[in-house]
């Protein structure tokens, strides 16, 4: 997978991209709320996602279909080791702490976060 991080916009046109598996120009602007992007700037992003070979395409007559080269699960993997690495000093101890104490769960979810911790112990 690439190295270079994704801008905001084109986090989301790859959103879009993961949703429909793959898509042309028209199926992936349907997906966006009003106002959407011009053709010409979606035709931007992909030209530079491409390049940082996120996505790729076929051609299929005279246009285009789009498809991600890497799954949701990969880039927010990679992005979140960089996260830690970047900013708690690859200390995943430091993460998950500033992770619970600074985000604002219902102590339901914190029941189902210690669930999900307590599955994981026994997996290994």
């Amino acid at each position: 997978m690439s190295k270079i991080q994704l801008s905001r916009a084109e986090e989301e046109l790859m959103g879009h991209l993961w949703k429909l598996k793959k898509g042309f120009m028209k199926d992936i602007l349907q997906l966006y709320k009003e106002p959407k992007p011009a053709t010409t700037t979606l035709a931007t992003l992909l030209k530079r996602m491409q390049q940082k070979e996120y996505v790729d395409y076929e051609v299929e007559g005279r246009v285009r279909r789009y498809y991600p080269l890497v799954t949701k699960k990969e880039y927010f993997s990679k992005h979140f080791k960089n996260v830690i690495r970047n900013f708690f000093n690859n200390d995943t101890n430091q993460f998950a702490s500033f992770f619970t104490n600074e985000v604002a769960f219902t102590k339901e979810e914190l029941e189902e976060l210690q669930t999900s911790i307590t599955d994981r112990l026994n997996k290994e």
